[in-house]
């Protein structure tokens, strides 16, 4: 591997992925702090936070931050996530130690000036809005809600509006210095970059950051259910989802490729079945979305209100042949469809830093490329077998639906045929 690490005395681990054939680097910091580690009170505080960190530091102005960057060409951008938030600047190598800069200053000196954060909120109440007017994304926080009901993995990334219109600068603030610690910090870069000069910027830029917090996250525990909203639209968007697996379950990678037979690509069953042959849906695909302490499984699919009550059948009855017939075909192509995604995006600094970070944040630990595939060549058809039996037997249904549900059968019905 091209990866190197070091920790700085306050405990930030700074850790490289060279590149030397490209031209370019991206820097990314991971803050080990989501939507997951709120308190009900705090729901979409990271995430505003996330957005405040942009909005003017000590020695820079909210636009000084964006011009900065982009005045060399670059890149500057932030997500937050159940469990962690990333901040990340995409450059060329040359500019690497204003990326630093950049980051060192917006993570340690921001200002939260009021007359930004006000300006903020509205901008993250518009998203909200924008989010709420979606039917195929809202109906995401709908199966998490159903999933996680009265838990913070349940709640939305992005808070409510009630909430953010009332978080204070001094909220965001404490939060902000009770949950960005070095030690549960990383510092990532890929592309063209030499790992001693970067980590001698880190020590030089990352000064202000203290070590140590409590650990504030309360693990997850599935519960399932059904959150329904019956809207006048032209389709049902749904999602029905099962009690999944954490990033450290032994069929994690079993049940990724499950999911890859089932319903991640064109040639899975899912969409043979119910778009190809029966005209069901536009779209239909599956995917595992796991955190350190549990995950969901889940199928999303858009269809008319009239052929819901055909779809959901469907689906169940796919989901249980996979008990009882997987072809080595089938699990062969899904393993070599994951493993050209991955090797995909190994040829993107900007891909490498976010699997980097991340294999550090879940696993404390890169995790080289041939232990991946390794795992993946040990899965075979009964594992795929095993595992969906034990998916479904493993909890109940969580359904989330927007739209017309005339056609929907009640919650206990649809759950029955799983």
């Amino acid at each position: 591997m091209t990866v190197k690490i070091s920790t700085l005395d306050n405990g930030l681990r700074v850790v490289t992925d060279t590149m030397p054939h490209v031209e370019t680097v991206t820097v990314g910091v991971w803050t080990d702090v989501g939507s997951s580690h709120e308190h009900e009170h705090q729901n979409g505080l990271s995430h505003m936070l996330e957005h405040m960190a942009f909005k003017g530091t000590a020695r820079r102005s909210a636009r000084d931050i964006a011009e900065e960057v982009e005045n060399v060409g670059g890149y500057l951008n932030a997500y937050t996530s159940r469990e962690q938030t990333t901040y990340y600047a995409r450059l060329l190598k040359e500019d690497i130690e204003l990326g630093v800069d950049v980051l060192s200053d917006i993570l340690q000196h921001s200002t939260f000036d009021p007359n930004e954060l006000e300006r903020e909120r509205g901008v993250i109440i518009q998203e909200i809005g924008q989010a709420n007017d979606t039917p195929d994304d809202i109906v995401f926080d709908m199966m998490q809600e159903a999933a996680y009901p009265d838990q913070p993995a349940g709640r939305p990334i992005l808070g409510t509006i009630e909430r953010v219109s009332n978080f204070s600068r001094d909220d965001l603030q404490s939060y902000m210095s009770h949950h960005y610690k070095a030690d549960e910090m990383v510092l990532v870069a890929a592309g063209n970059v030499d790992h001693d000069r970067f980590a001698d910027m880190a020590a030089e830029k990352f000064t202000a950051i203290d070590r140590s917090r409590p650990g504030t996250k309360d693990e997850i525990t599935y519960s399932g259910g059904a959150r329904l909203e019956d809207k006048d639209l032209e389709q049902v968007n749904l999602i029905l989802g099962f009690d999944g697996v954490s990033f450290s379950d032994p069929d994690y990678y079993t049940a990724q490729v499950m999911s890859m037979v089932l319903g991640g690509g064109m040639s899975s069953r899912l969409f043979q079945e119910v778009r190809e042959n029966r005209g069901l849906v536009y779209s239909i695909y599956s995917f595992m979305q796991s955190y350190t302490d549990g995950g969901t499984f889940a199928i999303h699919a858009g269809t008319g209100p009239d052929q819901v009550a055909e779809l959901i059948p469907v689906v169940a009855e796919e989901m249980h042949k996979l008990t009882r017939d997987v072809s080595a075909d089938e699990v062969n192509r899904a393993c070599n469809q994951m493993k050209a995604g991955m090797m995909m995006a190994y040829e993107s600094t900007t891909n490498r830093m976010e699997q980097l970070g991340r294999q550090m944040m879940i696993h404390g630990r890169p995790v080289p490329r041939e232990e991946t595939l390794a795992k993946l060549d040990e899965v075979d058809a009964v594992a795929v077998a095993r595992y969906m039996d034990r998916l479904l037997t493993g909890g109940k249904l969580s359904l989330g639906a927007i739209g017309p549900l005339r056609g929907l059968e009640e919650y206990d019905r649809v759950a029955a045929r799983f």
